[in-house]
């Protein structure tokens, strides 16, 4: 736990190593996206970027190329390792062509990348796994050689693999609305966890998408300003020297809120609306957990019935005193094998989803002030901005409207 703790990081940025380097540490940043390939064919590829001291690792520092399809081999192999941990999400693709390579989204996938792979580098049961010290250091063919040798579920496709996820977060969602009625755990905190996760992810949608409408008018705003900009300069252009000089002084402040305006746009989608949307996804990733828990306790409940048939088949054979008797001993043992390993698997997955949702909560917690936090300075300093710059403007024309 000490050690946890020394390597815990903000899920939003990547610390510099410790001064003292008996101190444990491991720093990932993910860095200068670079655009290769044409048409259909293209892709970005990011430079990753690894510092720590940690024994496990090959030296203080490792640098490694990147694409998006290896960050989604990641959470794949993770996802379907490590049952009942919320595994961290990626950000989504581009569904619009036109915007794949835009700088804008380039940089807002680029920081949803590293938070993605820092939240693993800081989580207790993932931070030390083969996978992630693989995407750490292995050189590009043999990273592409792990990919190309995935078998069955990790041979999916990102498209198909999207489907499953939503598949199941479509599975969990009929279950906590009652639309379906498989065999299910009698567990009242449990209840309370699916009905909290279920209103959170429409909650949190409904915040992200009134930000994206926020980011939109600032943007609107800005654009209408800087053409007004131009309209009022020309009219000043054909007025007197004192109503001219105002409309240009008008023009020149309306052209300079407009820049203002984009800016405070483009830091609210990064710092608010990104935020919003990466939490979106990560609710519907603990959505997937919940959904590989009722599988597992359904899988637990179907071989604890077999065994239940399977026990009076053997009381039957011993009263018959059958020759199968030995054959039908040996199934049960092995079947009673099986339960109790499934028993074990899925009380872990109780254990680790116990704990999983405590750190969510305080992560969340964190992450959400800081937002909130951010959108407010924001608003209120773009608020400040635009005051300050019609009150200059106001005895000049104030002066023109008296003359």
């Amino acid at each position: 736990m000490e050690q946890q703790q020394q390597l815990q990081r903000s899920s939003s940025g990547s610390p510099s190593p410790r001064s003292q380097s008996s101190q444990p540490y491991l720093s990932v940043s993910v860095t200068e996206p670079v655009k290769l390939g044409n048409g259909v064919q293209a892709y970005i590829s990011y430079r990753v970027i690894t510092k720590t001291n940690l024994p496990e690792y090959q030296g203080h520092e490792k640098i490694v190329i990147r694409r998006y399809s290896d960050f989604v081999w990641l959470r794949d192999r993770l996802f379907h390792k490590f049952k009942g941990v919320f595994i961290p999400p990626l950000p989504e693709k581009s569904a619009v062509e036109k915007f794949r390579f835009s700088a804008e989204f380039i940089e807002t996938r680029r920081q949803g990348l590293d938070i993605f792979v820092n939240r693993i580098a800081s989580h207790q049961e993932l931070q030390s796994t083969e996978d992630l010290r693989n995407f750490l250091q292995a050189d590009e063919e043999t990273m592409e050689r792990l990919r190309s040798q995935e078998t069955g579920i990790f041979k999916t496709k990102p498209a198909d693999l999207m489907q499953f996820f939503k598949d199941a977060q479509s599975k969990v969602s009929d279950i906590v609305l009652g639309k379906e009625k498989p065999v299910e755990e009698s567990n009242f905190e449990y209840e309370k966890l699916k009905h909290y996760i279920f209103e959170l992810e429409n909650h949190l949608a409904e915040v992200q998408n009134h930000a994206y409408r926020l980011v939109k008018r600032h943007r609107e705003l800005g654009q209408s300003l800087s053409d007004f900009s131009k309209a009022v300069k020309l009219l000043g252009a054909c007025e007197g020297d004192a109503l001219g000089k105002a409309f240009s002084e008008l023009g020149t402040k309306s052209e300079a809120l407009s820049v203002k305006l984009q800016k405070e746009a483009h830091l609210l989608l990064m710092n608010f609306e990104e935020p919003l949307k990466d939490y979106v996804r990560a609710v519907q990733s603990i959505k997937a957990t919940i959904a590989e828990r009722a599988n597992v306790f359904r899988h637990q409940c179907e071989l604890a019935e077999t065994m239940k048939l399977k026990e009076i088949n053997l009381d039957k054979l011993m009263l018959t005193r059958s020759y199968k008797m030995g054959e039908a001993e040996h199934e049960y043992k092995e079947l009673k094998a099986e339960n109790e390993e499934a028993t074990r698997g899925f009380e872990t997955i109780v254990r680790l989803m116990n704990e999983e949702i405590v750190r969510f909560q305080e992560q969340k917690t964190l992450d959400m002030g800081i937002a909130f936090h951010e959108f407010a300075k924001g608003q209120a300093r773009l608020a400040n901005s635009i005051a300050d710059a019609w009150r200059s403007l106001l005895p000049k024309l104030e002066a023109c409207s008296t003359q």
